[in-house]
């Protein structure tokens, strides 16, 4: 089998969250699985200088109608949380800790977080509400939250945000099939043509 694409998300981005509910189904299509990688954009943004897309003038109101555009488009359960953007470090914490353990469970966490927030409007910055997510998926909230803050969990996610952003990485969703990189929810046409096609 080919390399898994990799997913690079921040539980912030509403475009990731559109991502996330049919970037595994279109990878299988074409053979391949997916490696989801939570990174925190803030660290990319004191690279870039960019604000997040909600606090940018013009920008910002054209996301709330844009995000809408595509929830109607796809079907997608979606609306604007009162709190945003959400801090999404003890999430992608925990996400981490599972996968170090279970990449299913820690994949199905990943999508309980990005429905609580972007279908349901839930903050859930704050470590006990990720929890709460994670025991209504039956997972351990005791050892989630304790590992969620063990340095080693700690240190992933600054490794995999680095290395996102070493790997030029600017924004989310951004995908990589192979080497190729693609960036935005906008971007999963072509990444369909480029495995059906291998490439252009």
């Amino acid at each position: 089998m080919s390399a898994p694409l990799d997913f690079y998300f921040d539980f912030a981005s509403p475009y990731g969250y559109f991502a996330s509910l049919t970037i595994d189904a279109l990878a299988a299509r074409h053979g391949r699985a997916v490696t989801w990688r939570p990174i925190l954009l803030g660290a990319v943004f004191k690279i870039t200088g960019v604000q997040p897309n909600m606090h940018q003038p013009l920008r910002g109101a054209y996301l709330g109608r844009d995000t809408q555009r595509w929830a109607r488009l796809t079907g997608a359960p979606f609306c604007i949380p009162e709190v945003m953007p959400l801090n999404a470090v003890h999430a992608s914490r925990a996400y981490y800790w599972l996968a170090a353990r279970d990449t299913a469970a820690a994949r199905r966490f990943a999508k309980a977080i990005y429905h609580g927030h972007w279908a349901e409007g839930r903050d859930l910055g704050a470590l006990a509400a990720v929890v709460g997510v994670a025991a209504t998926l039956g997972l351990d909230g005791e050892a989630i939250a304790a590992g969620a803050q063990e340095p080693e969990t700690k240190q992933k996610l600054r490794d995999e945000t680095d290395r996102a952003i070493a790997r030029g990485v600017f924004g989310a969703p951004f995908i990589f099939v192979d080497d190729e990189p693609f960036w935005g929810n906008d971007r999963l046409g072509q990444i369909e043509q480029w495995l059906e096609r291998g490439g252009w």
